[in-house]
């Protein structure tokens, strides 16, 4: 699988595509969904649009982890070596925790200040991912 990858010179590029149409999937619904929070589209109830927004996102991201795995298993030493690369993983840590404590309090339900503060965080997290990204191939 990793071999072809190399040999064929429409894989990566593909998978690449694989990875952008994730990070659009995840970010995209992110950002809507912290729009709505923030005032946008009231008339749209935040429960059933964070239901529907949250997995298209959750979606997104599954698509972005297993092409990057699969770019990642290609290349691993390369990568590695790419602080960019480092930066990225730490990133996605972080956008984790965040994540697991959000949902852990119930925020969705309870969206005070700090809930919030972490969606702007959260959102801030993932550009700044997308950053790294773009910047691991330079």
């Amino acid at each position: 699988m990793f071999a072809a990858l190399q040999s064929h010179a429409w894989a990566y590029p593909a998978l690449e595509v694989v990875h952008i149409l994730g990070i659009a999937l995840l970010l995209g619904n992110l950002v809507a969904l912290e729009m709505r929070v923030f005032g946008r589209a009231a008339a749209v109830p935040v429960q059933p649009f964070a239901r529907l927004s949250l997995t298209i996102a959750i979606s997104g991201f599954g698509l972005a982890a297993c092409s990057g795995l699969l770019m990642f298993a290609s290349h691993p030493g390369e990568l590695l070596a790419n602080r960019y690369f480092v930066v990225k993983m730490g990133l996605l840590a972080v956008a984790g925790v965040n994540a697991l404590v959000f949902h852990l309090r119930g925020s969705l339900r309870h969206l005070d200040g700090l809930a919030r503060a972490q969606m702007l965080l959260s959102t801030a997290i993932w550009i700044a991912v997308v950053f790294c990204g773009r910047w691991i191939a330079y």
